[in-house]
């Protein structure tokens, strides 16, 4: 028998119709009690950890997620949380860094519809959710709209479909077709070893993207205000030389120890700094590539990284070296397309 336990901590999923909107208003026992009755083989329980649309998630939430798990770890065989859609990636690219050593299953999904209203997709996705978190799989993982996603690739790209998000720069892992699993990328399976719990984050951190136009001085505020800001730049990754030149800007940004990551403002392919004169001149020793990572895998890391150590050439290195749960990129004719 398979132990799950569900951790509700708010979204779209569990909103109800509000004087302003929609607003959370549904516990984990009312999410629970849309789902089928469980069988034989399944045994799950829930906590409401919290009641957030997620626009309001915040660093402080992962952490309380984190710990949550960590503490229930050894009780439960695999672990589905329920959020909003719109900081999903954020929270689920967090957790991936957070929680080390996952031997464990940790599903995350959602809805782009309240579980009681008609035309929901809600009920689907939390069957779907807790099927992947009986497999004998680890890690962190979005599971939406039948798509299994890796925590660290999952991005929303529409407001407002069922379809909301896309693995970035990395095959999906699976698709769920009613009660089977059918992988489409292999991945590691459940393994010993102890969890550990890394909470030493720093929120600290700016995003920047970058427009025709834009004036060299925002940097002095981050500058005065900030100890990492990822730069979402064009194409491959290229900066600004001319009329508005904001290579001196960013070069103090670097004297003065904050640690700056170039990335790209488009979803696939990631950044080549060596391709073009605008990515070469700014390719300088401590300027951080992201290589194909997207913002809410680098804004998490970053953070997470920022809560070890402020020396930029460890920054560097920390944020440049893949870690256990940061997917290395994938030849083009190996993607599967859903």
């Amino acid at each position: 028998m398979k132990r799950i336990l569900l951790l509700a901590t708010g979204g779209t999923i569990a909103s109800v119709q509000g004087k302003d909107g929609l607003t959370p208003g549904i516990t984990d026992k009312d999410l629970v009690g849309y789902l089928p009755e469980n069988n034989e083989e399944l045994l799950l329980h829930s906590i409401n950890l919290m009641n957030l649309d997620s626009t309001n998630m915040q660093p402080e939430y992962w952490l309380e997620i984190a710990r949550t798990i960590y503490n229930k770890y050894d009780q439960y065989d695999g672990f589905v949380i329920t959020h909003g859609t719109d900081t999903l990636g954020y929270t689920s690219a967090a957790l991936s860094y957070i929680l080390q050593s996952l031997a464990k299953p940790v599903i995350i999904t959602g809805s782009m519809v309240p579980i009681d209203f008609d035309g929901t997709d809600a009920k689907k996705n939390m069957v779907d959710a807790i099927r992947f978190a009986c497999e004998n799989v680890c890690g962190v993982y979005v599971v939406f709209d039948g798509k299994v996603i890796s925590g660290t690739r999952a991005v929303k790209v529409r407001s407002k479909s069922y379809n909301a998000f896309m693995s970035i720069n990395y095959p999906y892992i699976a698709r769920i077709e009613g009660s089977e699993v059918v992988y489409l990328t292999n991945i590691p399976v459940s393994k010993s070893g102890p969890l550990k719990l890394d909470t030493s984050i720093c929120s600290n951190v700016f995003v920047l993207k970058l427009f025709p136009g834009i004036t060299p001085e925002v940097f002095d505020y981050i500058k005065q205000s900030f100890r990492g800001v990822v730069i979402e730049s064009y194409g491959n990754g290229g900066i600004p030389f001319e009329k508005r030149n904001l290579l001196p800007k960013i070069n103090e940004l670097i004297e003065a120890g904050i640690a700056v990551v170039i990335t790209t403002q488009c979803l696939e392919e990631g950044t080549d700094l060596q391709r073009y004169e605008v990515g070469r001149k700014i390719s300088k020793k401590f300027i951080i590539s992201s290589r194909d990572m997207n913002t809410e895998a680098i804004v998490t890391k970053l953070m997470w990284v920022l809560g070890k150590t402020n020396n930029l050439d460890q920054v560097k290195k920390m944020m440049e070296t893949p870690i256990a749960n940061d997917l290395q990129q994938i030849q083009e004719n190996d993607y599967v397309v859903l």
